[in-house]
């Protein structure tokens, strides 16, 4: 999975980025206006590998990974193509908004005001989808008075929809797109399409919000919220793992910024987790919710998928209640399901398959 991470400069974006990927990349005026992104793979913390990997005793575990892209922060009203590049091919865009006060920082804006910061960058991405539409729609135009294409046609109607939706001032991620059309413009990558969590990037005055995460206004279609304290978490990321639990404790949080940020990342995206386990490896598989078991073969190794006779199922629950695969077995609850078994968050397989 990849996110990129996009906002407007002095926001804390590349603190924040530091602190997923545990970086050292140049942030505020020492970044300077660079041209490349800070590319960093973040590991999916999981408390149930862990526990199976503590009972399998595996040569290795392996987590589920994200990849994060920081792009430099977006001036508005400037051209954004180039910035923007890097995140087109992202699954997830993360906006990192300013809610901390800092006088010796300003605010590109001027007054700290995240409600007009989410909405000014999300005209960007879709200024800059109209831009794509209008280009395509400029080619198609010419073909189809050389030719006559059922394709084509469909692809002007669609792109033609969701110009008129963008000059509404709406985001693509809120129109509604049937899977055929989806198909027919996979390949633009549309920026306001992609679904959107803003981080709101709080002072260590504001940590109630973290505890009373649910108190803020109604969130639109295909986009989540979570708070971060920047400056904190850059302090936190810094300890071993049984100062920074007792930090958390002191604070009465759970779970660190990050954890929380990829929590509410694979919410959004609608991802579950199944797991192989094993002597040689234990580990985490990534995948859509509602994956079959076929499916979630080929994420292991497209061999599995093609040659797929039977997944060997169990759940990670039953695991921890009854401790023992022959416990399992004599419950009935190691089974044997077929290529069309929806493969469940927690679920533990092993694929049975010729060749």
């Amino acid at each position: 999975m990849k996110a990129g991470i996009i906002g407007l400069p002095s926001v804390g974006k590349t603190t924040i980025f530091n602190v997923l990927t545990h970086g050292q990349a140049a942030a505020g005026p020492a970044a300077g206006r660079r041209a490349e992104p800070n590319v960093g793979i973040v590991k999916v913390p999981d408390a149930r590998l862990d526990f199976l990997s503590s009972k399998f005793n595996p040569e290795k575990t392996t987590y589920a990974t994200v990849e994060f892209v920081d792009v430099q922060g977006l001036v508005r009203g400037k051209g954004q193509d180039m910035a923007l590049a890097p995140v087109r091919t992202v699954d997830a865009l993360v906006h990192v908004v300013r809610v901390f006060q800092d006088d010796s920082v300003p605010h590109s804006e001027g007054a700290i005001d995240s409600e007009r910061d989410k909405r000014n960058l999300d005209y960007e991405l879709m200024l800059a989808d109209i831009a794509s539409i209008e280009k395509r729609m400029d080619r198609l135009e010419k073909d189809l008075k050389k030719i006559k294409n059922a394709a084509l046609e469909k692809e002007f109607a669609y792109l033609q929809r969701a110009k008129a939706w963008l000059e509404s001032e709406k985001p693509l991620r809120e129109m509604e797109v049937s899977d055929d059309e989806r198909k027919l413009v996979k390949g633009f990558a549309f920026l306001s399409e992609k679904p959107m969590i803003y981080v709101e990037n709080i002072g260590e005055d504001q940590l109630d919000r973290l505890r009373h995460p649910d108190a803020h206004p109604a969130l639109r279609p295909n986009t989540k919220k979570t708070n971060i304290c920047g400056k904190l978490e850059a302090e936190m990321s810094e300890l071993p793992t049984e100062e920074l639990k007792t930090f958390l404790s002191d604070y009465c949080l759970t779970e660190s910024g990050a954890e929380r940020l990829i929590r509410t990342t694979y919410k959004l995206l609608g991802l579950i987790s199944f797991f192989t386990v094993g002597e040689e490896e234990c580990r985490a598989w990534t995948i859509t919710r509602g994956t079959n078991a076929q499916n979630a073969a080929g994420v292991i190794h497209t061999d599995l998928a093609d040659h797929f006779i039977r997944a060997e199922v169990f759940h990670y629950e039953d695991f921890v209640k009854f401790g023992t695969m022959q416990a399992l077995k004599e419950k009935g609850l190691l089974r044997l399901e077929g290529k069309d078994y929806p493969v469940k968050d927690g679920d533990i397989m092993t694929i049975r398959h010729s060749g």
